[in-house]
């Protein structure tokens, strides 16, 4: 097929001519004969020189979200819907929407920040990112960044947040203490997906103009290096372990495999029709990737780099995410307004849920935990943890309650750590931990436990205290 440089879309009130980006509002007609679009009736369209694709899931993240810190209760998926400019809020446990959020204008991207406190949507035809504060499902800041943003992630120790800027060809980078843009970073054409690495020293940036990644320092804010990858690049994401980068191509349906510590790609993986969306097991040892032409998901062995499943789904699948449990998968099918609960387990659909217009969920969408849970009707136990970063030693208050357990997990919810209170307050300790004593009977509400950490590999964790006003989370960070 021919390929374009320009598409012109018509609205039924707005022309709207770009060589870099299109928008379909709801009764559009795409005046271009030579321009694939895969869905007539997609309010999305992507522009280039090459056929034209959906909005999709791209990004980042690898950040595992750890399911066995919360109850069922907490566990939300965020589904951006470009179609509304909303933002659907389902339940995990039941696959029920709990709530809808009017966003800005075409929310596309999306990231949850590891803490589970704030959900960042990025929206293109606002040029905005909205905060979502996911304890009230409220909009609680609106950031102005780049020319038509869509990829968004979250850096591991949450205090950046990175924007693609497909209509300018840059990142933005925003500082999340005072929601302010502090830098923007040039980079290839047309900058689509994005996702940052385990430790949050690199991100990679999925460039659809020209078939590459550049990777960025986070130190300097500088792109160190550009690979070439396949054709018309869109989704990415990172391996837990962070040695790989798995990247959807579309134009050539497929998947680049990437070594992080030589940049070089190590295989290419032959899938679905317009791969879209790209997704990792916690454990890593699979990738998931949506077909939008052909309504599949590619299971993808990353021991043999070969796809060992195919899975039917809805209509234009988009964006995809995996449970921390790796138990679940979840599609936004932008087609048919739907998202499809996928079993791991039997790899066939156990459930399918109504959602707005056109999802697309770009990004990692799944929150299964957030700070200070505590039961209905409680209180926050009023817990901290100190210092953060930490290297030797780490130490846990409660100032409200008494203490009946501490747990640490990584971030393939592996648990590293555990410490036990009994029904008389004495310590049970699976590691060292200091702070009470093994045999007294006095509550330990004000008593700061010190846990040894110094042999912990550096890299994030949550610390998971419960006590008897509930179940608060926290993040530290080992270094």
């Amino acid at each position: 097929m021919k390929k374009t440089t320009t598409t012109t879309v018509v609205s039924h009130k707005t022309q709207v001519v770009s060589h870099q980006s299109t928008v379909i509002s709801h009764q559009a007609i795409v005046a271009n004969p030579k321009s694939k679009i895969l869905n007539p009736k997609s309010k999305i369209a992507i522009r280039k020189p090459s056929p034209v694709r959906p909005f999709s899931h791209s990004l980042f993240f690898f950040l595992v979200l750890i399911t066995l810190l919360t109850p069922a209760s907490a566990q939300t998926a965020y589904i951006t819907n470009w179609g509304d400019s909303t933002i659907s809020v389902i339940n995990i446990a039941t696959n029920t929407v709990t709530d809808t959020i009017t966003v800005g204008k075409g929310p596309v991207g999306v990231s949850v920040s590891l803490d589970g406190s704030k959900v960042y949507i990025a929206n293109f035809n606002s040029n905005t990112v909205s905060i979502i504060n996911s304890a009230t499902n409220t909009v609680s800041a609106t950031i102005a960044v780049g020319n038509g943003p869509v990829g968004i992630c979250v850096s591991p120790d949450g205090s950046k947040v990175y924007v693609t800027n497909e209509g300018d060809s840059s990142v933005s980078v925003i500082n999340s203490a005072n929601n302010t843009v502090s830098d923007t970073i040039a980079v290839g054409k047309w900058a689509y997906g994005i996702a940052v690495s385990p430790d949050g020293s690199k991100v990679y940036v999925v460039n659809q103009g020209d078939n590459t990644i550049s990777v960025i320092n986070t130190a300097t804010n500088t792109v160190s290096t550009t690979i070439t990858v396949g054709s018309l690049p869109i989704g990415i994401i990172v391996s837990p372990d962070g040695n790989n980068v798995y990247v959807a191509n579309q134009d050539d349906s497929t998947v680049s495999v990437i070594n992080t510590a030589t940049n070089i790609v190590t295989a290419t993986i032959t899938v679905g029709n317009v791969p879209f969306g790209i997704y990792v097991s916690p454990d890593g040892s699979k990738v998931y990737v949506t077909n939008w032409d052909d309504n599949t998901v590619s299971v993808i062995n990353t021991v043999t780099n070969t796809v060992s499943s195919t899975i039917t789904v809805g209509n234009g699948p988009s964006g995809i995410c995996v449970t921390p449990d790796g138990t679940k998968i979840y599609v936004a099918n932008e087609g048919d307004n739907t998202v499809n609960v996928v079993s791991t387990a039997t790899n066939t659909v156990s459930d399918t849920i109504e959602v707005g217009s056109d999802p697309v969920a770009f990004g990692n969408f799944i929150s299964t935990y957030s700070s200070g849970i505590a039961p209905q009707g409680m209180v926050a136990a009023g817990i901290e943890v100190f210092p953060n970063p930490a290297s030797d030693k780490l130490t846990v208050t409660s100032q409200q309650s008494v203490v009946i357990s501490i747990e640490i997990f990584n971030l393939l919810g592996e648990r590293v750590y555990q410490s036990l209170v009994n029904s008389h307050q004495s310590l049970v300790n699976s590691h060292s931990l200091s702070g009470v004593s093994p045999t007294t009977n006095v509550p330990v509400t004000n008593a700061p436990l010190t846990i040894n950490v110094k042999d912990f590999p550096n890299g994030v964790y949550m610390v998971k205290v419960k006590t008897e006003k509930g179940v608060e989370v926290k993040k530290f960070i080992k270094e």
